[in-house]
């Protein structure tokens, strides 16, 4: 009999084993168990989330590609697909920066090739502690270094992304990683294995014990206070990984290839399993087989060994020499470890002695659980807002600066300056940008991408913190040229089994699932993480959206840089008193409380809608959305970006401001709000389209001069509030992290 100790230690609990015992009708074997808490964890089988999930929009205004391989896509015309697919590295990163964020990047990477489709560019979302803390520090630039080595190694552009800290995230940071793909419509290959008699082949790297445990306890539990986790985290190879997409590329095309499947969490149990029971087939696979780099490995460490840079594939039966020496050819290995059968079972063997015998469904169908859940007990505490305690400035321009310069608004230009952003020569918006954007060689089609999250909302209101998420990455795409085609998303939460905090990972997906519909964006892959959580406290509830739109004619692409002096400036969207919440709330009162913006779902399509024609009729010239740090953030950010100024004033009369007060028309994060800049000669254009698409418009002044200047309305004699030369306004956003970084 199995030591309770054994499965404890594997991340099992009691009941778990149990239902083990009765799936098998007997004890497990150790290497059955061990596949078993591989499988069945978290981060492979979401037996706490998967249900939920359900909710989830798969189709939307492009058709969609959302179900049972590693990764989904939109079908954009011309017969090509985008394939997209968000995932997590957290933990590993919080313990080995560099190879966690590193591994990140080559298992999202190979979840796009894997089906046959050319990953052409990387994003990533990531959250620290505050910036001024020295660790928060050593693990930006460990994280920073993995993304930079891993990709560049790989000549895949890192295009677009966020960083944000807060001190909920001090004792587990997230690493978000993202890639997107390219494949021809009639080249994407299945995960799903066939043919009974058919070869499964092992390609790529050797099998190590680096890694061994990763998904069924570093990811599925909590950090404790002494856990001594480094050697669970895997070691990267990208000169191997690159060899292994082209090989991988070359044998797809040559054909013989029935089914391709990374090898990634879980290992050799995840795909084995996976691949048999998605095909309704089985395998019997040989470990003796199987090429290591270390002596004496256990059965039980080869099925959960997680190392780096390696594949499965079933190969149609004759053809496995022609596809072996493909790999080879590329300094791979490529061994037949087994085949295919028709009995449902994976049989493992290690030589003669047979370690493992489970029905592959069995295996690969994690249980589902219904977790309780209950509204948390600081909610309507932190909800609470009276602004007439909180004073406003004594001086708007510092404030103003305070806001730019904080590490969440500021130029994320030191870690995007370390990655390679325009190999592959597709990248015509760069970093720094809404989003960026990728020309589609060969057609004249453009692809925008963008990641976005607000941990602040979801803390304070997970439903409309995720649907605000979606939103925002949506208008992000919009203000580019680019329609919202579909997401990928990563939910980032602490440990479901608690109620409080499985009532926000609920709340979130509810949200998700609405704004998706409302958008008509589907949700065509993703990742959920559970238990970034210490002793002391759980991140932030955290949702991450990652945006993949389409343009249908990529030099039609807009920028946020105003275009020219004189230019008109106008605001799409109203705004409102709404500082819950926000970034001047934090930075400016040291308060993070309050409701978030309230988001009018039917208003942002709207909105959305008006500004993309705007921008496909070229009536606007620039286009930027408002969201962190309000309105006056995104004029600066304008402002910066061309090196022109601004001579604006706060929309509305003077009666108006007596209700709304003016840090709320700088600073409130409203929603559906686009700043457009535009001749004046099309202004009338502007406002007849708005008044078509039922959108509120303010004239807010002209491009021109060196300083950022608002004023007071002009209905009496007007005051001015701000006034900051542009040159000031990037020194303090361009160099804010640099100087807290050489610290």
């Amino acid at each position: 009999m199995i030591s309770p100790t054994v499965y404890h230690e594997l991340g099992l609990k009691d009941e778990e084993y149990q239902r083990i015992c009765e799936t098998l009708g007997r004890e497990p074997t150790v290497t059955e168990l061990a596949m078993f808490s591989v499988e069945w964890s978290e981060h492979c089988g979401y037996p706490r989330s998967r249900r939920l999930l359900d909710l989830l929009p798969r189709t939307g205004k492009y058709a969609a590609r959302a179900a049972g391989e590693d990764a989904g896509g939109i079908d954009i015309g011309d017969g090509w697909m985008v394939l997209f697919k968000m995932e997590s590295h957290n933990h590993p990163s919080q313990i080995e920066p560099k190879q966690g964020a590193a591994t990140g990047i080559g298992g999202i990477v190979r979840d796009i090739f894997t089906m046959g489709a050319r990953p052409i560019a990387c994003l990533d979302s990531l959250r620290f502690g505050p910036l001024d803390e020295p660790h928060a520090r050593y693990l930006l630039r460990g994280v920073v270094d993995g993304i930079q080595f891993y990709g560049n190694c790989l000549g895949i552009p890192t295009v677009a992304g966020e960083v944000e800290f807060n001190a909920a995230y001090r004792g587990n940071c997230l690493v978000n990683v993202m890639c997107v793909g390219l494949v021809r419509s009639d080249s994407i290959i299945s995960s799903r294995a066939g043919g009974a008699g058919n070869p499964v082949m092992l390609v790529g790297n050797r099998t190590g014990r680096d890694g061994i445990g990763g998904a069924s306890i570093l990811a599925s539990h909590e950090f404790g206070e002494n856990d001594a986790k480094r050697p669970t985290v895997q070691i990267g190879d990208p000169f191997t990984e690159k060899c292994l997409i082209e090989a991988c590329l070359e044998a797809i095309q040559a054909g013989g290839l029935v089914a391709l499947k990374d090898m990634g969490a879980a290992g050799i149990t995840c795909t084995t399993s996976e691949m048999s029971a998605a095909g309704g087939c089985g395998m019997d696979v040989d470990l003796q087989l199987v090429p290591r780099r270390e002596e004496g490995m256990e059965p039980w460490e080869l099925m959960m060994s997680e190392s780096q840079e390696r594949m499965l594939a079933v190969i149609e039966r004759g053809r496995e020499d022609q596809i072996g020496a493909i790999f080879r050819k590329w300094g791979l290995n490529a061994v037949i470890i087994g085949t295919v059968t028709d009995d449902g079972r994976l049989t493992i063997r290690d030589g003669a002695e047979v370690v493992a015998q489970i029905d592959a469904q069995a295996l690969a169908e994690a249980p589902i659980y219904d977790m309780p859940a209950e509204e948390p007990a600081y909610l309507a505490e932190a909800q609470s807002l009276d602004l007439s305690h909180i004073p406003e400035p004594e001086s708007y321009d510092q404030a103003v600066l305070e806001v730019l310069g904080s590490p969440n608004i500021a130029s994320k230009q030191w870690a995007y300056e370390q990655y390679d952003h325009m190999v592959q020569t597709n990248t015509v918006i760069l970093p720094g940008a809404d989003a960026a954007v990728l020309r589609v060689k060969g057609t004249s089609k453009g692809i925008a991408v963008k990641t976005d999250g607000n941990g602040r909302y979801g803390y304070l209101d997970p439903y409309l913190a995720a649907q605000i998420a979606v939103a925002e990455a949506a208008r992000n795409v919009i203000c580019t040229g680019a329609e919202p085609g579909g997401i990928t998303d990563c939910l980032n939460f602490g440990n479901p089994e608690k109620p409080d905090r499985f009532w926000q990972f609920r709340r979130s997906v509810e949200g998700l699932a609405e704004a998706c519909r409302a958008l008509q964006v589907p949700v065509v892959s993703g990742n959920v993480s559970f238990y970034n959580e210490t002793p002391d406290s759980a991140v932030l509830p955290t949702v991450v959206i990652g945006m993949v739109g389409v343009l249908d004619d990529v030099e039609r692409r807009c920028t946020h840089a105003f275009k020219a002096d004189g230019d008109v400036i106008v605001l799409l969207g109203s705004t409102r008193e709404e500082l819950g919440g926000s970034e001047y709330l934090a930075v400016c009162h040291g308060l993070e409380r309050g409701r978030p913006p309230e988001l009018d779902l039917d208003l942002e399509r709207r909105v959305q809608a008006c500004c993309l024609e705007a921008i496909r009729t070229g009536i606007v010239s620039c286009a930027h959305d408002c969201s962190s740090g309000g309105l006056v953030v995104a004029l600066a950010e304008c402002c910066i970006e061309s090196g022109l100024g601004a001579v604006t004033q706060l929309p509305g009369s003077n009666d108006q401001l007596e209700t709304l007060r003016i840090d709320s028309w700088l600073f409130a994060e409203s929603q559906s709000r686009i700043a457009v800049s535009l001749p004046p000669d099309g202004l009338m254009a502007l406002e007849n389209l708005a008044a078509k698409h039922g959108v509120p418009t303010a004239v807010l002044g002209k491009t021109g001069g060196d300083a950022l200047l608002i004023k007071t309305p002009i209905t009496q004699l007007p005051r001015v509030i701000v006034k900051l030369p542009v040159a000031e306004l990037e020194r303090v956003y361009r160099r804010s992290i640099p100087e807290i970084m050489a610290r």
